[in-house]
């Protein structure tokens, strides 16, 4: 091999993990972040990994889609779902960080390693192959323009929104209990209960909550599993009700009774200082938000660390764009990974950086890219992403949907049918990882 040095663009979640594989393939990297030295709307700081919009990466229960994916990825030995597991704080059967020391012990794991290295500059220009393409849905204006003109199409683009923060001293614990849903792990949420009346009023300063302008918010293309609350309410009063604030496993620990609605807040940090509005995601004004939010009851008096705010998040068409395994076409090395992509959420975009590099490795020693059957989650996801209508193309999150129908039919409900789905993909991603040598280095491979 002539040269071992691979590009890769986007220092988030799917970056960070296609490069760390690709150093435990043999290959040395060249990182490029642009953060510090260029900003985004999003991001707080200039660490590696960073995240913004909630600090869980969801179900760890092998019988959720997240949950599955999960095992899927650390039968491929994902690197990131380790290093989440030593930061992680109580979240229930979910899997949420101290996103600080999370993105911070990534950063200086990667800057350790002496395959590595991290280039602090925007990269205005899709780079020469070999490369990987994982700016994420903020990537810069430049390398938008860069991408449209090599592919000879408009880029998509949505909204996303991000929730608020409070500080824990100001939630008031004599309203708002800790508990999680159905008891299920340890007691990882505050609840703010609600009475008919208090849910009602909250519902009318909500409809009338003033938002951010300067845009028209009504055509806006939001993703669906990221509704900004002021859209949802805007679909019917009980719409909170049966998504966000559905109070269903949620009864008091000492009256037993259960609430109108619940809000729920979810710890931050392991020291439980900064707690997160799980699905009030909002562009409402940063006014409008004291007035409304602190109707919620036991946030009277709520201190916000971090406003919800509202930005562009930009992807590709992928079915219309993208080979299968997410490269350009004519040019299979230079893949494309993460929410670019079109895959939606964090566990999804590290499992395509996963995915990414060893695919780009195969093609460097003369192989084919190769994809986990559809029998499997992720497998799933790639189908989805090729074979969707180009036309209609939206951001997919891991579903059960996604996989293919069960060869026999499972008797005891949609929770059996779901193991069921979880055990056959265990067995075949395990399968499909040995058939193809995925978690060993080739020996063929050396950093030249």
């Amino acid at each position: 091999m002539a040269d071992s040095r691979i590009v890769v663009v986007g220092g988030g979640l799917a970056g960070s993990e296609a490069a760390w594989q690709l150093v435990r393939l043999g290959y040395r990297v060249d990182l490029h972040e642009m953060r510090p030295q260029r900003k985004t709307a999003a991001h707080q700081t200039g660490h590696l990994a960073e995240i913004v919009c909630t600090n869980s990466f969801k179900s760890e229960s092998p019988d959720t889609p997240h949950g599955l994916l999960k095992e899927e990825m650390r039968s491929l030995g994902c690197w990131l779902l380790q290093v989440a597991d030593e930061f992680r704080v109580p979240a229930g059967s979910a899997l949420a960080v101290d996103r600080n020391l999370f993105a911070a012990a990534v950063t200086e794991r990667l800057e350790a390693e002496p395959g590595i290295r991290i280039i602090r500059e925007e990269i205005p220009e899709l780079p020469a192959s070999p490369a990987i393409v994982a700016t994420g849905p903020l990537t810069s204006d430049a390398l938008s323009e860069s991408i449209r003109a090599r592919l000879g199409m408009d880029g998509l683009a949505f909204f996303d929104a991000i929730a608020p923060i409070f500080s824990s001293e100001s939630v008031d614990r004599g309203v708002a209990w800790l508990g999680s849903r159905y008891g299920k792990g340890e007691a990882a949420y505050l609840n703010c209960p609600f009475t008919e009346a208090e849910y009602e009023s909250f519902i009318d300063a909500l409809l009338g909550a003033a938002v951010y302008e300067g845009h028209d918010w009504e055509n806006v293309p939001y993703f669906e599993g990221c509704l900004p609350i002021e859209v949802m309410v805007g679909r019917g009063r009980d719409t909170l009700r049966f998504g966000p604030m559905r109070p269903v496993g949620l009864e008091h620990p000492e009256t037993g009774r259960r609430a109108h609605a619940v809000a729920q807040l979810r710890a931050e940090d392991r020291a439980g200082r900064m707690w997160n509005l799980v699905g009030f995601q909002t562009r409402l004004r940063r006014g409008e938000q004291e007035r409304v939010f602190r109707m919620i009851p036991g946030l009277e008096e709520a201190e916000f660390l971090r406003y919800g705010s509202i930005h562009r998040n930009s992807y590709l068409s992928f079915p219309r764009a993208l080979d299968a395994h997410g490269g350009l076409p004519g040019e299979p090395s230079l893949v494309f990974a993460g929410q670019l992509t079109g895959v939606e959420g964090y566990t999804e975009s590290i499992a395509s950086g996963l995915l990414a590099a060893h695919n780009v490795s195969r093609i460097l020693r003369g192989l084919e890219p190769v994809l986990p059957p559809p029998t499997t989650m992720l497998g799933g996801l790639y189908r989805y992403l090729r074979e969707a209508d180009p036309e209609h193309f939206q951001p997919m999150n891991a579903n059960f949907g996604l996989l293919d129908a069960l060869e026999v039919k499972v008797r005891g409900g949609k929770r059996r049918r779901r193991e069921a789905y979880s055990e056959r993909a265990r067995r075949h991603i395990r399968e499909w990882a040995t058939e193809h040598g995925l978690g060993a280095a080739p020996a063929s491979v050396r950093p030249g």
